[in-house]
């Protein structure tokens, strides 16, 4: 660092240290004026803040739903404790709760095994009225043509009654208000109550609840809960560890008070932005809280490294904010340049995560410089005076020179056998683990997707290619081949497809003889049947969200088995194959919620690893400058490239899968890692350039940083493995996989780079 500049950072240390409560007073008014803004910060239950308005998916599924009327659903599962659904008690419940389910706020259509509309011929007519009337006076024959009519249909069974018989389904269609959380809000507070209330008057049935709706609640829950449990821990465990590691009570106060300061300024400027907080980036304030502390404990350790060597307080601040500015700037840029690098995210609320992270990074760095030596030199701190910390890290450092071959070869056979791993991990998602057992949601999504139908589903337009068309006898026999085909595929559970309709009518308008179950040849007849089932529909069972208004195309629903995104790409993609050689022009690519999460996976991993790649190199590019020599800063980057390697094949040995999670993680890691080697470099080029041999300079380097080093990582890790009592899948994967990678980066900063950097310097000399 050049004269001038440390004669511009002498001057700024002596402001503060002999000012004081100027400075604390300053910090403070500007820490409250950011952080009135944490009032104004809102959270939000919906899922569509994860795409982008121009994402590509999910136009396509907007414009599905606009085509087609649909809306967001709830599925509730009706299932007796034991027998079947058709007895009268039960398919009372079911009648009575889907009455009960018009009442919902913004209900706008309601599907029951009850009030299906069952089409028969009566006479020359043709009759259609629910499935089921007045449950409590059924007699058994009627209940028995109930069963066999449920059962045997396949617009019902695998979709309103499972399979077996055993449960019922109750699907309920909403279309939501402006305020989009405040509408899911009432839905299910409502639906709550309702199944609440019905679980009281039918003891011997269970009731579950999934669907949209039930998943954006979900999200919410997930964000307040993260918000509310999580930060009180990492702060206890930030504490408890502090205290161990630097022995000093009041230090770790100042510690927290930074924290409070850095969180407390970033969170307000989330409120004062108007930015939402949803599951994605709930984290933002224990992020900024756990990378915050690495500053403050490189200030504080090396302040009581200096009074235990007998320096007095002020003077040991100033050294230790002396030896600290120039490496605590650089983690501070490179760090925030990691987390900026999320803004090629395709996702926006990695975007929000990232710029605010960024930026609590900055505040903790203009706190660390401000605030915490202020402070630090009005309170009465006090050491023990021992010095074990740096005979053990002397030590350690004997032991690394001795052994530097072993240990440089042993590190590349380790990571060369970590990173085979990568080999074994599949990138896939699948939205209904998002929640862990603790929600209700999770419990009831996995009990209906295993006893009545499953919650991913496939949909397709598929075109008649002009008005009036889906009732030519050629277009109908290209939908029903197709469905006929999807319920070959192993990963269906149903289909649901306008062919099955007009086969049905067929058969009614032939007196219901079970020969004439199949298509009907005329077009114009086909156009009748059709015009006489509509006029026979009551009121809202008409068919909008199964055809277009100008009954260009209708719509084919496939309910998968509980795949991931990758399996479902997968069968999409047969799907197309079987298309383009069978119907050409029939569909394009599917949508449907599920099918969008799977893309926006793709797409995500591919404009981060752009994202990524750019953060590195420009990492790179400042190390190699800030160290000027190329052959360090090229150095340098080995330990801050392999950990996070070793994380993700570590991740493929244990795990073998990862989501949408992964995508960031690279970023947030090499961002966090980086900052444990420019303290060792510089600490280790500023004693190799004062002539020292390397393996003094390396003594040297740990005796100085190696307790703040391990130190400040036992704290991060520490502080990301608490998102793993996290409900939500994403932020408990971050956790983990950052918390193993700034492990492995302690390990290759403590044992690679000083092989490293003793293999290259055998004279003993790093830079000239």
């Amino acid at each position: 660092m050049h004269r001038s500049q440390l004669n511009g950072l002498d001057r700024f240390t002596s402001m503060v240290l002999n000012r004081p409560w100027i400075v604390m007073i300053g910090c403070l008014l500007i820490m409250l004026a950011l952080a009135n803004g944490s009032r104004l910060v809102t959270i939000t239950n919906d899922y569509r803040v994860l795409f982008k308005p121009d994402n590509p998916s999910y136009l396509a599924f907007n414009a599905l739903k606009d085509i087609y009327a649909i809306s967001d659903r709830a599925l509730i599962a009706v299932a007796p404790i034991e027998g079947a659904v058709f007895t009268r008690n039960t398919l009372d419940a079911i009648e009575q709760l889907t009455e009960a389910a018009w009442q919902a706020p913004y209900a706008v259509r309601v599907d029951s095994l009850t009030n299906y509309p069952y089409s028969r011929s009566y006479e020359d007519d043709l009759v259609v009225e629910p499935l089921v009337k007045d449950a409590r006076s059924l007699s058994k024959d009627e209940l028995t043509a109930i069963r066999s009519t449920a059962l045997d249909d396949v617009d019902i069974a695998g979709r309103l009654v499972s399979q077996n018989g055993r449960v019922g389904g109750i699907v309920i269609n909403f279309i939501m208000p402006d305020d989009h959380d405040a509408g899911v809000l009432a839905v299910t507070e409502y639906l709550s109550s309702l199944l609440n209330e019905f679980r009281t008057r039918y003891t011997d049935i269970s009731f579950y609840l999934t669907g949209e709706v039930a998943i954006n609640r979900a999200f919410f829950d997930a964000t307040q809960d993260d918000l509310r449990q999580l930060m009180p821990i990492v702060f206890a465990v930030i504490v408890v560890i502090s205290i161990v590691l630097l022995r000093s009570l009041l230090g770790t106060v100042a510690i927290c008070l930074v924290l409070l300061f850095s969180v407390g300024s970033t969170v307000g400027l989330v409120g004062w932005t108007g930015t939402v907080i949803s599951p994605t980036n709930s984290g933002i304030p224990i992020i900024v809280t756990v990378i915050a502390v690495a500053h403050a404990v490189h200030i504080v350790s090396n302040t009581l490294l200096g009074m235990k060597q007998g320096l007095e307080k002020k003077t040991a601040i100033a050294e230790s904010l002396h030896i600290n500015y120039y490496p605590v700037f650089l983690t501070s840029l490179t760090t925030s340049i990691g987390f900026l690098s999320l803004n090629a995210s395709e996702s926006p609320p990695f975007h929000v995560l990232g710029n605010f992270v960024a930026f609590g990074v900055l505040c903790a760095m203009m706190y660390s410089f401000t605030f915490l030596p202020a402070l630090l030199s009005v309170l009465p701190i006090r050491t023990s005076g021992t010095q074990n910390e740096q005979i053990f890290f002397e030590k350690f450092a004997d032991f690394i020179c001795a052994h530097k071959g072993v240990l440089l070869w042993s590190t590349v056979i380790v990571t060369v056998v970590l990173v085979s791993g990568i080999s074994r991990l599949e990138l896939t998602d699948n939205w209904t683990k998002y929640f862990d057992d603790r929600y209700q949601f999770r419990k009831d999504t996995d009990f209906i997707i295993e006893n009545l139908s499953g919650v991913e589903t496939l949909e397709y337009s598929l075109q008649a290619g002009r008005e009036n068309g889906i009732t030519d006898p050629e277009y109908l026999r290209q939908v029903e081949a197709f469905a006929e085909w999807f319920r070959q595929q192993m990963e269906v559970r149903s289909v649901q497809a306008f062919s099955d309709l007009m086969s049905r009518l067929n058969k009614n308008l032939n007196g219901d003889n079970p020969e004439y179950y199949r298509l009907p040849d005329n077009p114009q007849l086909a156009a009748q049947y059709l015009l006489l089932y509509e006029l026979s529909l009551p009121f809202g069972r008409d068919l909008n969200d199964r055809i277009d208004v100008g009954k260009t195309s209708t719509r084919m629903t496939v309910v998968m088995n509980n795949l991931t995104t990758k399996h479902q790409k997968q069968l999409d993609s047969r799907a197309q194959a079987w298309v383009a050689e069978n119907a050409p022009g029939l569909t394009s690519a599917a949508s449907g919620f599920s099918i969008v999460i799977a893309h926006l996976t793709d797409l995500n991993i591919h404009g981060m690893l752009r994202g990524t790649i750019g953060a590195m190199a420009l990492i790179s590019l400042i190390l190699i400058v800030v160290f000027r020599s190329v052959r360090i800063g090229l150095i340098s980057l080995i330990p801050n490239f392999i950990p996070a390697a070793m994380s993700f094949g570590l991740w493929g040995f244990l795990v073998g899968n990862i989501g949408m999670a992964a995508s960031v993680i690279t970023a947030i890691a090499f961002g966090i890692v980086v900052d444990d080697t420019i303290h060792f470099l510089s600490k280790y080029l500023r004693f190799s350039r004062q002539n020292m041999p390397a393996p003094e300079a390396i003594r040297a380097t740990f005796r100085t940083v190696g307790h703040a080093l391990w130190s400040t990582t036992i704290i991060l890790a520490a502080g990301f493995l608490v998102f793993s009592v996290s409900g939500f899948e994403i932020s408990w994967t971050l956790g983990y996989l950052v918390a193993i990678t700034i492990l492995f980066a302690l390990a290759t900063d403590f044992f690679l780079l000083p092989a490293l950097l003793l293999a290259i310097d055998k004279k003993g000399k790093t830079t000239s």
